[in-house]
């Protein structure tokens, strides 16, 4: 299809053309002209878009039901989005993870920083696990597995449809084989010297959180010898890190019981299970209930889930990640090591160390921060789209 047969959007008059031209890779529903035949358009359409002067700009996926009406996918005008296209687009994301990583575990595709906006793509091995986040993304599933097969070799291709982002753009809930065969058993994972079990047709997104792979390093160099509480620790995250760089003893805590099975599993492949202990229930439950029982550890991590989502929620995001710090902080032994992590995007890291070093103060501790982190480079950021640097981590000596 060339742009003189596809359907165009425009953006209002008064719209900032200048950041798409600059690489902003999403326009707004309130950006644009959206009238009775652009809202027409089915979810996924592939649009021209146009500037206020009808000035072509750039090739986008359109969904009139989404916020984000539209995504840019290509800047040339020219450009065909077919099976090549996305062959062009992983191969390029896949020279990057095969430098950085020896083996196939990594995030392959981190959406718009990779060029396929709202598509994440996990490798576990061969097989990958794929969530179509947009709807431009669901409409051309076909070729976008069959290019993910032929450039990476995988025998598996899974889809994730659940998360927040499907709802936002209207999308099925329904997990898929894609391509090959379901595995019957959690997929072991090598990282930092551990294994992970991750349960990638039933786990948490994708199965396993490979964002976290560099901080998991940083918090195993300071585990020589020392006795590690891993809070919101999903399948063993930074306590089964920890046990293979020497820490003597770990207590994983989390809400989730298949986690913790999990974890567990991830111990006895790792050859540190008797040293790895579990703790089901709440987390600000378990850390009071702790501090009760006179608890005392020389490194402390907390993992949570994104308290602040979205901007509506930042006010009480920060106040929990306050309080979590508020709980933590008396579990360290004095000379220990406090690590806080936050994946909200909408509390900046300014915000989530404040919030952190207010907690750790209310407790009646003092700190210094002696690292600061983010994700790994297979989750490379955007420089355009803040969005895509959500992962923050604080280490504290108190």
């Amino acid at each position: 299809m060339t742009t003189a047969d596809m359907p165009t959007l425009r953006l209002k008059p008064k719209a900032n053309a200048r950041a798409i031209r600059h690489g902003a890779p999403w326009v707004y529903d309130n950006e644009l002209v959206l009238d009775r035949r652009a809202r027409a358009m089915a979810p996924g359409t592939i649009a021209l878009l146009e500037d206020g002067e009808r000035q072509p700009l750039a090739l986008v996926a359109v969904n009139p039901q989404s916020k984000i009406t539209a995504r840019v996918l290509e800047r040339d005008l020219n450009a065909v989005i077919d099976e090549a296209w996305f062959a062009k687009r992983i191969q390029k994301a896949l020279d990057l993870r095969a430098r950085l990583y020896a083996q196939p575990y990594y995030r392959l595709i981190h959406a718009e920083a990779d060029g396929l906006p709202g598509v994440v793509i996990d490798r576990f091995g061969d097989i990958c696990v794929v969530q179509p986040n947009a709807a431009w993304a669901d409409v051309l599933l076909a070729p976008l597995v069959q290019a993910l097969v032929a450039v990476t070799g995988v025998r598996t291709v899974l889809k994730n449809a659940t998360g927040r982002a499907r709802v936002l753009e209207g999308l099925d809930e329904e997990n898929q084989v894609l391509s090959g065969h379901a595995p019957t058993a959690p997929v072991p994972v090598p990282m930092n010297g551990a294994t992970y079990m991750a349960d990638v047709m039933g786990g948490q997104k994708t199965g396993l959180f490979f964002d976290q792979r560099p901080n998991h390093a940083f918090a195993a160099s300071l585990a020589q010898g020392a006795r590690v509480l891993d809070v919101f620790s999903h399948v063993g995250g930074f306590g089964l890190a920890a046990l293979a760089n020497g820490a003597v003893s770990a207590l994983a805590v989390d809400g989730s019981a298949p986690a913790l099975a999990l974890a567990n599993q991830g111990a006895e492949a790792s050859g540190v299970a008797e040293r790895f202990a579990t703790r089901q229930g709440d987390a600000f439950d378990t850390l009071a209930a702790l501090a009760e029982e006179g608890a005392e550890f020389d490194l402390v991590i907390c993992d949570p889930p994104a308290f602040a989502p979205n901007k509506q929620a930042l006010e009480a995001g920060l106040r929990a990640y306050e309080r979590i710090a508020r709980l933590a902080a008396p579990l360290v032994a004095e000379g220990g090591y406090l690590g806080l992590c936050s994946c909200s995007h909408a509390a900046d890291l300014s915000k989530f160390r404040t919030a952190s070093s207010r907690g750790i103060g209310r407790a009646g501790r003092t700190g210094q921060i002696i690292y600061t982190g983010f994700a790994g480079p297979d989750h490379p950021l955007m420089p355009q789209l803040a969005e895509s640097g959500y992962l923050k981590a604080l280490f504290y000596r108190l």
